[in-house]
């Protein structure tokens, strides 16, 4: 396996994972009432949209040639970086 394929995979599994926290925070806001709804739905929106930005990076790594993925790589490594800090910090006001 080449490196750009093992680096899409990394990001695959990491977008799997905090989609999944994504969700759980999701249902917590639900259980909390609407005033909680209210108060972290841009916030959730936010991330989610975050998100599908580093999807599409993905798609962009598929397409992209050996010389240039690693220019993705390096726009697709703060991208993840942003949405990590975000989650963290949507989770942390939600404890």
């Amino acid at each position: 396996m080449d490196s750009k394929e093992a680096y899409k995979q990394k990001l695959n599994a990491q977008i799997k994972e905090w989609n999944a926290q994504i969700n759980l925070l999701n249902a917590k806001i639900e259980n909390k009432g609407a005033d909680m709804k209210l108060k972290y739905s841009k916030e959730l929106d936010a991330l989610k949209e975050k998100q599908d930005d580093v999807l599409q990076k993905i798609k962009e790594l598929d397409e992209s040639t050996t010389e240039n993925w690693e220019k993705i790589k390096v726009t697709a490594d703060q991208m993840l970086s942003d949405l990590k800090t975000g989650l963290n910090n949507a989770i942390s006001r939600l404890k």
